[in-house]
């Protein structure tokens, strides 16, 4: 077993139960053995912090598995099996239950090197009709690992069927995002439907149609949900009809480049949807993505009728809540319409956020009053 011991003072972020260890916190590495093995990680005086799984190609050489002195093998993974990686102790591991069927991610090299074992509690604990593989995330090209995907167990269509807040929506678990949909918002888009009775609605980014299905649902007279994706565009076509709605339009195109084009012709909108995806992945480019979010609420701010909402959203770890904030305030001010909050919200409760570990709070969405 591989034995780290951290520089003087670095054990302060890790005694607050942040599960990363950054190799360059650690004073000396003690022991041998493989890639992805166990580690023991000891303060600068000798203090037990926790055991690990190592990655020496990572910039986070250890990402803790638990704080206790126990074994940690098949049973130990076993009984922590649940559905969302570091906020759940299992850091690099996704798993997202589509009714009979899991879509999991393995994201770190920890992870991968007991996949089989993994695949094999998972088989035995939800009893799945099948499991699809996506990892063909690039954060595993930093853990020094390939993209990969497909079927893990069974045989069968990667587009499933599932009931959302009582709607039904087909999901490709082999091309859809993340690992086919994003369950993360399932509250949100719940709590879509007490802003949009008999309203017009406006959802950017739509993907499949998650925010405007559920806009229906609660009544809009006619929602309008735009994306870049040709794929994504027949889906939530498919997906309206499935349920029954002949008053959402799909619509395919540059979400910038149609915010635009619909001020150019005043056109205006009840309530505006922005739930894009993440504009950053990295520290590095969160300046760029705090403009590239401000631009877009600034356009939809403009097309929200007096009365309306604009419910905006951001899913990158690396744009703080404070970040979120300091956008929105700017881009009323820059957009001269004046607003209210209303609500603050993040991801569902199944993904929830482990205190200690920022990056856990990724999804940030606001409901703003145009007033």
């Amino acid at each position: 077993m591989y034995v780290l011991t951290l520089k003087k003072n670095e054990e302060k972020r890790l005694l607050a139960f942040h599960p990363w260890v950054y190799a360059n916190e650690v004073a000396k590495i003690e022991g041998h053995d493989a890639q992805g093995s166990i580690a023991k990680v000891l303060s600068y005086d000798g203090r037990f912090i926790g055991y690990g799984y190592i990655n020496h190609l990572s910039k986070i050489i250890v990402r803790i598995l638990t704080r206790n002195d126990e074994p940690i093998d098949e049973e130990f993974f076993a009984r922590r099996i649940s559905v969302f990686g570091e906020n759940d102790l299992l850091p690099g591991l996704i798993v997202d239950k589509y009714g009979d069927y899991l879509s999991v991610q393995f994201l770190t090299l920890g992870m991968e090197v007991r996949k089989k074992m993994i695949t094999d509690i998972l088989v035995r604990h939800f009893s799945p009709l099948g499991i699809y593989e996506r990892s063909d995330v690039s954060v595993r090209e930093k853990e020094g690992l390939p993209l990969v995907k497909g079927v893990l167990y069974g045989d069968f269509d990667p587009v499933v069927h599932i009931k959302e807040n009582g709607l039904d929506i087909l999901v490709d678990l082999a091309q859809g995002q993340k690992t086919g949909y994003y369950l993360d918002q399932k509250e949100n888009r719940a709590d879509l439907r007490r802003y949009v009775k008999g309203k017009t609605v406006l959802d950017c980014f739509a993907n499949v149609g998650g925010f405007a299905l559920n806009a229906a649902a609660g009544g809009a007279s006619k929602v309008t949900a735009l994306d870049i994706s040709e794929t994504a565009v027949s889906f939530i076509k498919k997906n309206a009809a499935l349920n029954g709605f002949d008053n959402v339009e799909a619509v395919q195109g540059d979400v910038f480049e149609l915010l635009r084009t619909y001020r150019k012709e005043n056109r205006t909108f009840d309530v505006v949807i922005l739930d894009p995806p993440a504009f950053t992945k990295s520290k590095d480019t969160v300046k760029d993505a705090v403009r590239g979010y401000r631009d877009i609420n600034i356009q939809a701010l403009k097309l929200v009728n007096k009365g309306g909402f604009l419910i905006t959203c951001s899913c990158s770890q690396h744009l703080s809540v404070n970040m979120f904030l300091d956008m929105i305030k700017e881009s009323a001010s820059q957009s001269g319409v004046r607003t209210k909050m209303l609500e603050f919200r993040t991801q569902s409760r199944d993904h929830g956020t482990l205190i200690g570990l920022d990056e856990g709070l990724y999804l940030k969405t606001a409901v703003l009053a145009v007033l």
